[in-house]
């Protein structure tokens, strides 16, 4: 779940900034701010869940092969979705949702290694990542007390350890049970996701923020 943090002023473009050092640095993480807190993103981030839920519902008898290729790939693009949101952050909690999105690609890589194709382990390996990131995003929403709709964040992360600890708990006999499981829990996590994204937007214009997104 990418928890931006509220918006601010737009001070424009650096006038020091000649495309070489700190300045350009700079310019590069304004502009992945500018883009991770965008309420674009946060649809983004939603749809990158919701597709690989309605796939894995879909086709349910899908192989594990398969699955695990639905559930790594899912893994690796929100890794890159709370990559760039973790730069909307203040400095002090960009830590964790930078944390959050190496633990995303990782579990996104752990999945498509052949080897770790089991029901065991992608049962392992999604259950923990969703529960670790889910604990993150909680501890967000009660640290920070300026971030808007807080309670929705908090039930966002939530919502994530309860979905970790589903998978974790229930013993999956076959790649049909983990399929219809862990595409239920992504279209849970994703209908989640786009009402942020759409409390978010609301949030944006109700502040009077410009810029695109």
């Amino acid at each position: 779940m990418t928890v931006p943090r509220g918006p601010g002023p737009d001070t424009g473009p650096d006038p020091l900034a000649d495309g070489t050092g700190p300045a350009a640095g700079q310019d590069t993480e304004r502009l992945l701010a500018d883009l991770g807190g965008s309420w674009l993103w946060l649809l983004g981030s939603a749809v990158a869940a919701l597709v690989p839920g309605i796939l894995a519902l879909a086709w349910p008898d899908a192989t594990l092969h398969v699955l695990a290729v639905i559930i790594g790939l899912y893994l690796l693009v929100t890794g890159a979705f709370r990559f760039v949101s973790s730069f909307a952050r203040e400095q002090g909690d960009r830590h964790l949702g930078l944390l959050a999105a190496a633990l995303y690609v990782l579990a996104g890589v752990l999945c498509l290694r052949h080897p770790l194709q089991t029901i065991a382990a992608l049962s392992l390996i999604v259950g923990a990542v969703w529960v670790v990131t889910g604990m993150l995003t909680a501890w967000t929403a009660l640290a920070a007390k300026g971030l808007p709709h807080r309670g929705f964040v908090l039930v966002a992360g939530l919502l994530g350890v309860i979905a970790g600890i589903v998978v974790l708990a229930t013993p999956s006999q076959s790649a049909v049970v983990l399929t219809r499981l862990v595409g239920l829990w992504l279209l849970l996590l994703g209908l989640t996701e786009l009402g942020l994204a759409l409390a978010w937007r609301s949030a944006l214009h109700r502040a009077g923020f410009t810029r695109p997104g």
